[in-house]
């Protein structure tokens, strides 16, 4: 069709006015057709010369001389219908981008082909939307886009599918292209790719956002099937989601009590949008940035999106946790008014995912694993990594009142014996919990300090635990028991021509850090060893805490058969004995002061 050089001013008038512009003035119109959104008087001869439904209903009723036609549900509507019956008419105008869609639905709709007319409407859309829209990316864009109000009839035309397959091979071209552009000698002659900081064949990007999200999700579901990269997909991802997600993702204030009427008073667009991202992202780790990854998940925690949705954000993110950082982590709490400001069993889950991908990696015989003195491999740092961002959460959520005992030892515990090295900030965060939660029973706090290894603690947390008043006494005897193991051990480094050898020399000295002497695989094997020795040590000092219990219970019942004389010479008997790290020697009986000087100078040399 070709194209005119002057536009109708269609924008001033109303639909009647409109027509008057363009019909058969001198000829009265025998036809009325009724759309939505306007009516028509017209003329029966150009719209059955060249529509077959109209052709069809006037043969119809021949006999009574119709003269009122009504078109219910015509796509586009009166609109679309006031470009075919011009095109009926034989006025020019131009077809676009931005009409070819209505153009191929109304064709469609009034039978506009060539089998009632050379060159019909139909035609003359078909031939501009493959030649024309085709072959530019923006275009197809902007087809689609007029599409969301002509589906599914767009769709069964495949208007909607050759757009999307256009969209994706050449946004493919493009990308092709582009890393040609990029490639270039370096100083040794050989051919590499330039690093820039956005790929140049990535510029549809932004143009892709302004699609609905059925649309878009197509769209990116065709770029993938090409072989798009996954980079660029998850910019795509990244911008598309700031576009619908940002102002509903900012409506949330800590402050704010009413989580419940927040969440409630959200339509469900932002949910389809949020979930239909998700089953977007690429499989491929670092693809989208794990801030990102975190942003969608709080998005659905708040939208009470599918557990599906949920489970796989909390798994991509498990993933590549050792590259998370504090902030990421606190994920508010939207559930329940007296629940904790923070989702803890978001974050437990999260945990328990990245542990199992460490298992995972684990299965792999000991041989294979410590047979090469090579450095660390990737999972051991990420697990050094994962354990200190677990101790500072733990540190961030303890003084919350709502949070129960069993979540802060479930977060805590998540995390394999070896993944910490030093214990100090799994005990700063202990300390912390008992501090704001001083109403703990006995049994509780010594199942909370069951958590740490308090042989990984450092010379100045081991200093602060020893007059800790809230660690229960058995941890408070540990301390000390393994601050006499590390002070033994400095004396006997200081003296190394000793014939004794300290006990437990291959302990940590002056920290739970792993030594530089050693390679990484024969630590891991020492750390196990050492484990075994500790728990036998432990069992010791179980066995000599009964003996004192028993002592400490013959005591009592001999100051009460006893007068003062024979108590205190009872007493200076069994403070001879009160040895927490040894078995005295002695058997000789003295005043007091020589039993205490006898004690000390046993310690001393025990030293």
């Amino acid at each position: 069709m070709d194209k005119h050089h002057q536009q109708l001013p269609l924008a001033k008038c109303s639909r009647q006015q409109r027509c008057s512009e363009w019909v058969f003035r001198d000829v009265p119109s025998d036809i009325t057709i009724e759309v939505d959104g306007g009516t028509f008087s017209l003329h029966k001869f150009p719209l059955v010369s060249r529509s077959g439904r109209i052709r069809k209903l006037v043969a119809e009723h021949r006999d009574s001389d119709i003269s009122r036609v009504e078109l219910l549900s015509l796509p586009g509507g009166s609109e679309s219908f006031e470009l075919a019956a011009k095109f009926c008419y034989g006025v020019n105008f131009e077809i676009t981008a931005a009409n070819v869609a209505q153009l191929c639905c109304i064709s469609d709709y009034l039978e506009m082909t060539e089998e009632f007319s050379k060159n019909n409407l139909g035609t003359r859309a078909g031939e501009y939307l493959e030649s024309v829209v085709c072959k530019n990316l923006e275009m197809c864009v902007e087809v689609l886009q007029q599409c969301e109000n002509l589906l599914p009839l767009a769709d069964e035309l495949k208007i909607v599918s050759r757009c999307i397959d256009a969209i994706a091979s050449k946004a493919c071209v493009e990308q092709i292209a582009s890393s040609f552009s990029r490639l270039e000698y370096s100083s040794s002659g050989r051919l590499h790719m330039s690093r820039q900081a956005k790929c140049e064949g990535d510029w549809w990007i932004e143009d892709l956002s302004i699609l609905r999200i059925d649309l878009y999700q197509r769209v990116i579901t065709a770029m993938k099937c090409r072989g798009v990269r996954p980079e660029s997909i998850g910019a795509s991802l990244v911008n598309y989601a700031q576009k619908e997600l940002t102002k509903k993702c900012s409506l949330w204030n800590p402050s704010n009590q009413q989580k419940v009427d927040l969440v409630s008073g959200l339509n469900g667009h932002e949910r389809l949008v949020v979930e239909a991202i998700v089953s977007l992202l690429p499989i491929e780790k670092f693809a989208v940035p794990i801030t990102f990854l975190f942003g969608l998940l709080r998005t659905a925690v708040m939208l009470d999106c599918t557990v599906a949705c949920r489970l796989d954000l909390e798994r991509r993110i498990g993933s590549q946790l050792d590259i998370a950082t504090l902030d990421d982590l606190l994920i508010p709490s939207f559930r329940h008014a007296n629940d904790t400001l923070f989702d803890v069993d978001t974050v437990h889950r999260i945990l328990v995912n990245f542990s199992q991908q460490d298992d995972s990696e684990e299965d792999m015989e000991d041989g294979s694993v410590f047979d090469s003195d090579s450095p660390p491999s990737p999972s051991q740092s990420a697990m050094f990594k994962v354990s200190k961002l677990v101790d500072n959460y733990l540190a961030e959520i303890a003084p919350d009142a709502n949070l129960k005992l069993n979540k802060f030892i479930a977060v805590a515990d998540s995390l394999p014996a070896h993944a910490r090295t030093i214990h100090d900030g799994l005990y700063r965060a202990t300390d912390v919990y008992l501090k704001a939660h001083q109403s703990l029973s006995d049994p509780d706090r010594r199942k909370l300090c069951k958590l740490i290894d308090f042989q990984k603690l450092s010379q100045e947390a081991g200093a602060h635990a020893a007059q800790n008043e809230r660690l229960p006494l058995q941890s408070i005897v540990q301390v000390l028991y393994f601050e006499q193991l590390r002070l033994r051990n400095a004396l006997f480094c200081s003296y190394p021509d000793d014939d004794h050898k300290p006990l437990h020399q291959s302990w940590r000295i002056s920290s739970g850090a792993l030594s530089a002497a050693m390679s990484p695989r024969d630590n891991y094997a020492s750390l196990r060893r050492e484990n075994r020795e500790l728990k036998l040590e432990l069992a010791r000092l179980r066995m000599r805490l009964n003996d004192l219990e028993k002592e400490h219970v013959c005591m009592k019942k001999s100051m009460e058969r006893s007068n003062s004389r024979k108590f205190m010479s009872s007493f200076s008997k069994k403070m001879g004995k009160l040895n927490f790290f040894g078995h005295s020697s002695s058997k000789e009986s003295s005043s007091p002061s020589k039993q205490s000087q006898r004690t000390d100078s046993k310690l001393t040399e025990r030293t």
